[in-house]
C-alpha cells in the first residue's frame, strides 16, 4: 500500500506533461477528440496507476544506479530512439518496464491508447484530476476493492 505521500506523489506524476514523470510513454496515438471518460475508465485507470508506480520507481532507481546520475533521460516506450542514450543494462530495464507497464494497463482493462488519452486529459481537465484523486484516495483506503 502507497503511504500519502506516496500516494500525492504518485498522483502528481501522472499529471505532468509526459506519462510517469517523463520517465515512460506508452506506443500508440491518442486521438485528437477526447470521448467521455466515464467512471469505469477513472477507476481502471487509477488502479493502473497504483500497480504501475512502485514498478516505475524500482526502474527508474535501477537505471539511475546504471547512469550513475539522477538526470535518468527521458524515455518514451514507443520512440526506440530514447533508449539510445542507455548503456544496454540500463535499455533493458526500460525494456523490462515499458513491457511490464502494458500489461498492467491492459490487464486493468485499458487500452494503451485509451490510457495516454486519459494521461492527456488530464493536463487541463481539474475535474478528472479530482476524480481521478478521489478514486486512488478511496483504493487505497480499501485495498480489498482492487
Amino acid at each position: 500500500m502507497l503511504k500519502k505521500r506516496e500516494l500525492i506523489s504518485c498522483f502528481q506524476t501522472v499529471t505532468t506533461a509526459s506519462f510517469l514523470v517523463g520517465m515512460f510513454l506508452f506506443s500508440g496515438q491518442a486521438q485528437a477528440q477526447t470521448p467521455t471518460i466515464n467512471s469505469a475508465d477513472v477507476d481502471r485507470y487509477a488502479r493502473s496507476i497504483l500497480a504501475l508506480e512502485p514498478a516505475r520507481q524500482r526502474a527508474f532507481n535501477e537505471i539511475k544506479k546504471i547512469v550513475g546520475s539522477s538526470d535518468v533521460p527521458k524515455i518514451l516506450c514507443n520512440d526506440a530512439n530514447s533508449f539510445n542514450a542507455l548503456p544496454r543494462n540500463a535499455r533493458r530495464v526500460a525494456v523490462d518496464y515499458c513491457n511490464q507497464s502494458q500489461k498492467i494497463v491492459e490487464g486493468n482493462g485499458l487500452t494503451i491508447d485509451r490510457f495516454n488519452l486519459i494521461t492527456i486529459e488530464l493536463q487541463n481537465n481539474d475535474s478528472l484530476k479530482e476524480r481521478i484523486y478521489n478514486t486512488l484516495l478511496r483504493l487505497q483506503k480499501n485495498p480489498n476493492s482492487r
